[in-house]
């Protein structure tokens, strides 16, 4: 298992990102509470990391912080919640926001997720009521410095992609970013905006 990578970042494009670890490349998935936090390009960073293994393929999950991993981890063991589900849920809510829905049995705050239906949302607040004390007790302070997307395309294109990526419709990743004002906006601040307006 791989513990944690510390490298240099060759590239990002949310929510995949390449790291040269003494020369060799990681290709790792993140969820955009990490990408946010990510420095420039050709800076050093350290992600926690969790390898979920396929026949098909190993992918590598990268976390800003041992909490988001912590997370990530419990979500996929609940039934019907799988690694690309658990990613989008990181992405569309920081490790709090998810803490405070499944404490207020929030059900519209999960369900207005990409691929989170009604009884996914009920399930996670049942499975995971028992489990947030443990992870609740995880320190959340990143350890990366928060620098801009840096990518290639205009910041609206790239956030309608990122937005695919991460499991939503071209056309509704397409009204989410048009509804928000994107002029002199970057990539980062328009996807973030635009996740944001899900969860009001």
């Amino acid at each position: 298992m791989i513990g944690f990578l510390r490298g240099v970042l060759i590239h990002k494009s949310p929510p995949q990102l390449l790291l040269d670890v003494q020369g060799v490349g990681y290709e790792v998935e993140a969820p955009m509470n990490t990408f946010y936090d990510l420095p420039a390009l050709g800076q050093e960073v350290k992600l926690h990391t969790h390898l979920v293994v396929r026949e098909d393929a190993h992918i590598l999950f990268g976390f800003a912080t041992e909490n988001e991993r912590m997370l990530f981890r419990t979500l996929i063991k609940v039934n019907g919640v799988g690694p690309k589900l658990a990613l989008t849920i990181l992405s569309g809510q920081s490790t709090e926001e998810f803490y405070r829905c499944v404490d207020d049995n929030d059900v519209k705050g999960l369900v207005r997720l990409p691929g989170v239906g009604q009884k996914t949302a009920e399930r996670l607040i049942i499975e995971m009521r028992g489990r947030l004390p443990e992870l609740s007790g995880i320190s959340t302070q990143k350890p990366v410095s928060g620098a801009s997307l840096s990518m290639t395309g205009s910041p609206k294109q790239e956030a309608v992609s990122a937005l695919c990526a991460l499991g939503y419709k071209p056309q509704d990743a397409t009204r989410m970013v048009q509804a928000i004002s994107v002029e002199d906006k970057s990539c980062e601040d328009i996807i973030r905006l635009a996740l944001r307006g899900t969860i009001k």
